[in-house]
């Protein structure tokens, strides 16, 4: 399944921490998820002009990961970089991983925890 995306011209400069931390900020707020983990370039270190912000955002998907992931993107304020949204239920997260799905394994391992609920 491809992730929902907000896609923008490419920007001559990485995109501030602050500007990802308000985007986590505002999906917190409004979702209450379990957990936001950044992936990609921007947690690895790596980002290029062209990257774009990758989050995970574990949370219960009553009305399906795919409409799930486009309700949070569209929620998101005036976006001026490219962005992706997976949305993912708990236990979408851990049968993946136990499947050996290399990219969940990825996140998980090498993703950054930018967000997690009080439980």
């Amino acid at each position: 399944m491809v992730a929902p995306s907000v896609f923008s011209p490419p920007l001559t400069r990485p995109i501030p921490r602050r500007t990802i931390w308000a985007v986590v900020k505002h999906i917190a707020d409004k979702f209450q998820p379990e957990e936001i983990i950044l992936f990609g370039s921007y947690a690895y270190g790596n980002p290029q002009p062209s990257s774009d912000v990758d989050l995970l955002v574990v949370m219960e998907t009553p009305k399906g990961e795919l409409k799930t992931s486009l309700e949070i993107l569209q929620s998101l304020p005036r976006i001026t970089f490219s962005i992706d949204i997976l949305a993912r239920s708990r236990s979408t997260v851990t049968k993946r991983r136990e499947m050996g799905d290399r990219f969940m394994k990825e996140i998980i391992a090498k993703g950054k925890v930018l967000y997690a609920r009080d439980h």
